[in-house]
């Protein structure tokens, strides 16, 4: 199971109360209830809980296609047989097309990313003989083992309630000798946001809760990869900033991204399909 604590950049007081509420979770079992923890991400990027997700491509896209190409920098997928873990929209895998995979199966919890997905490949030139669309959950893979030539995963690790199990299951469908290129949200990530977020939110919503979002060092990943057997671990760290000129730009960018499943869980039952958007001006550059 991954850590309980948060390590990451909150501020004192905003780390000792996670810290703190991590660990009631742990012990009153919440932590270990991946079963509803993967519910409640399936439902936010359905859509279930708040419509921002459908803004996802609009605010996000950007973002998520800097942390494909970064994920697949010098990797060599030329005639390859591919399976996208965690796919989203689609970004990597039709990312990987371009750089010459002859199919890949785009795999993913909710089947309106899928969807989404589904929506881009065809205009692009891409049909059912390149690229395949399969609802999956990461951690009990629908494949045979050995089933791939490389397994990709992008910036979704963060996401998957068992960690060390999914990893498991990249590790059982490919090939051996194969490739895997795993991306991974570091402890720094949206740091300011996840800080701003603890000082706004009335703490009692999330005494004893276990975020959905769980970001990992790049130590952390190594050691899981070479505990998983693999024999030769690489690493690279990448480093941007998102800026926002308001408070409510920020709000609409981490809502639509990260589906604002914990919406239900820290808001009054009159704002959680729709909740307001903020209006606190941060500083920003364009």
């Amino acid at each position: 199971m991954p850590r309980v604590f948060w390590s990451g950049k909150l501020s004192l007081p905003m780390k000792l109360i996670v810290n703190t509420s991590n660990a009631l979770a742990w012990i009153i079992g919440n932590t270990r209830d991946t079963l509803t923890m993967k519910k409640r991400i399936k439902l936010g990027y359905e859509g279930a809980i708040s419509d921002h997700v459908t803004q996802y491509d609009k605010l996000g896209l950007k973002f998520q296609t800097m942390a494909a190409k970064a994920l697949l920098e010098g990797s060599d997928l030329t005639g390859k047989i591919c399976l996208d873990v965690g796919c989203g929209t689609g970004v990597l895998s039709l990312l990987a097309l371009k750089q010459g995979a002859a199919r890949v199966v785009c795999g993913d919890i909710s089947e309106y990313m899928l969807s989404q997905a589904r929506g881009k490949a065809a205009p692009q030139g891409y049909g059912t003989d390149r690229i395949d669309f399969r609802q999956l959950d990461a951690e009990s893979l629908p494949f045979e083992d050995g089933s791939f030539e490389v397994v990709l995963s992008s910036m979704g690790f963060g996401l998957f309630p068992d960690q060390r199990k999914a990893l498991a299951e990249m590790v059982r469908v490919l090939r051996p000798g194969g490739y895997l290129a795993l991306g991974a949200h570091g402890p720094e990530h949206y740091w300011e946001a996840i800080d701003a977020s603890f000082r706004a939110i009335t703490k009692r919503y999330v005494l004893g809760y276990r975020l959905e979002f769980w970001p990992l060092g790049e130590e952390d990943i190594q050691q899981m990869l070479i505990q998983a057997g693999f024999m030769d671990v690489r690493s690279r760290r990448y480093t941007w900033r998102n800026d926002f000129e308001t408070g409510g730009q920020a709000f609409d960018f981490f809502a639509a991204i990260s589906a604002s499943w914990g919406m239900t869980n820290f808001l009054p039952l009159n704002e959680q399909k729709n909740p307001r958007r903020p209006v606190i001006t941060l500083r920003g550059k364009k």
